[in-house]
């Protein structure tokens, strides 16, 4: 099984960015997917939670309003939209997945290599 996630980048204070994460060898009906993130110096954290059909979706309180999760089933693929970033949103974001319902637990089975965001005020 691999996470490929990608679409880190630099961004100014206020913009938005996508990021994305690929899953193969695992069939899309079968888990869930998570992003969390870690910051330089800091714990990683949880960011958003989405079930296979999307009937659940769990943000962190620092992010909701702000981030939407989502999934493309069809093409097996995660999504993490970005709006109203600002610099405390700096860090390494990591895409998670899990057969087993984790939720905001970080002990997800498969992990993706992480994607850098900087946030610039």
């Amino acid at each position: 099984v691999q996470l490929q996630a990608s679409g880190g980048g630099s961004v100014q204070a206020g913009g938005s960015l996508r990021l994305s994460c690929a899953c193969s060898g695992l069939p899309s009906w079968s888990y869930g997917m998570a992003w969390f993130r870690q910051a330089p110096g800091k714990e990683r954290e949880f960011v958003a939670f989405i079930t296979y059909g999307g009937s659940i979706i769990t943000y962190a309180d620092s992010v909701k309003g702000r981030f939407t999760i989502s999934r493309d089933n069809a093409k097996n693929t995660g999504y993490l939209h970005m709006d109203s970033l600002t610099p405390e949103d700096t860090a390494v974001y990591y895409c998670a997945a899990d057969r087993s319902y984790r939720g905001t637990n970080p002990l997800y089975q498969y992990w993706g290599q992480g994607t850098l965001v900087t946030v610039s005020s």
